[in-house]
């Protein structure tokens, strides 16, 4: 049975996971419940630090194995991405913290703060798929390939539409601004977010698969192949999608 501790770390996880898609989707929130969205993940993300302190306790104690050396790396650019995105967020405040305005360059605090939130989300999405193993431990023995199946195909789609949205202007700061499609269905949009998500979980997941030996002592390549045919699916779904654009 799960503790106290246990059952409120899920509980802000999941909050942590809704925020993050509702904060990537501006087109449906609009810029102020935006601001204040931040503001509350900051908060939580403080709660979360908290109840998982003893990670930081722990970082200079025992050995690291490939596993812990990825999920340390991961955890230490996520956190810099956050931070960076709640500093560079609060420089563009007009509403939740509008004393904060300018305190960094405003066209170079856009700048960052489109780059630093999509790789706080990337970031945030390996994380999940780091833990996942665990979270899906209970799942029966023949639930489990179904469970990588539906996850390599849901983040085949993915791929694509991380390809089509353009994300990779962003991540690599060649511009300024999102172009966003406000004609979308709010649903649309936030389904969307969480299949872009979904990719990273997975390569998150695959990471966590590789760097952890098996009952052999082993370390597994297999799950390599579950990415590999993810990225066909994406890969695929883009070429398709460019060919019917360039035959119109």
């Amino acid at each position: 049975m799960q503790t106290k501790t246990g059952i409120i770390k899920r509980i802000v996880d999941v909050v942590l996971t809704v925020l993050l898609l509702f904060l990537m989707a501006f087109q449906v929130t609009g810029d102020v419940l935006h601001e204040w969205l931040g503001i509350g993940m900051t908060a939580v993300l403080v709660l979360h630090h908290i109840l998982n302190r003893k990670w930081y306790q722990s970082i200079f104690k025992g050995k690291y194995s490939p596993y812990r050396i990825v999920m340390t790396a991961v955890n230490t650019l996520m956190l810099a991405a956050i931070a960076l995105t709640a500093l560079s967020g609060m420089s563009m405040s007009g509403h939740a913290v509008r004393f904060l305005y300018g305190l960094i360059h405003v066209m170079t605090a856009r700048k960052l703060h489109l780059a630093m939130s999509w790789w706080a989300f990337i970031l945030m999405g390996v994380h999940i798929g780091l833990h996942i193993k665990a979270m899906t431990a209970k799942l029966p023995h023949k639930g489990k390939p179904v469970f990588k199946a539906i996850l390599t195909g849901i983040s085949g789609a993915g791929l694509w539409l991380f390809l089509k949205s353009g994300i990779v202007n962003y991540i690599t700061f060649r511009t300024h601004f999102a172009f966003l499609d406000y004609t979308a269905a709010k649903w649309l949009v936030i389904l969307q977010n969480l299949t872009i998500l979904l990719f990273f979980v997975l390569i998150g997941y695959v990471l966590s698969e590789i760097t952890q030996k098996n009952k052999d002592k082993k370390y597994s390549p297999k799950p390599l192949i579950w990415l590999c045919i993810a990225v066909f699916i994406g890969a695929a779904m883009n070429f398709a999608l460019t060919a019917a654009t360039v035959g119109q």
